[in-house]
């Protein structure tokens, strides 16, 4: 299994678990942003993503996967963050600095 495969289970397990709706999940270059998530259940993810650790990887995936019941990124999002993923703040820094290099 190729691990943009891999990726795209790992995204559907997540889905399982929070009882998220997806009818597709992409994984294709993108210039702004990590992820994105339609109201129709469909998934796209930077390819970038999948040189990355798990610990990132899984921070873009519940965070646009919780989109799917929490349209903002309110008390509730960040508590269902905390609630999944612990300590989810260092992830989003990260990503936020790698994000920074990206964009030079």
């Amino acid at each position: 299994m190729s691990e943009k495969e891999q990726f795209k289970e790992h995204v559907r397990n997540w889905a399982d678990r929070l009882d998220a709706r997806v009818t597709s999940v992409t994984v294709r270059p993108m210039k702004t942003k990590w992820a994105s998530y339609s109201t129709t259940g469909r998934l796209t993810f930077d390819s970038l993503l999948l040189d990355l650790g798990q610990e990132l990887q899984d921070y873009v995936i519940v965070h646009e996967l919780l989109h799917f019941r929490v349209p903002n990124h309110g008390r509730l999002w960040k508590s269902l963050m905390a609630a999944h993923l612990g300590n989810y703040e260092r992830a989003e820094g990260e990503l936020k600095r790698i994000a920074s290099k990206k964009a030079v």
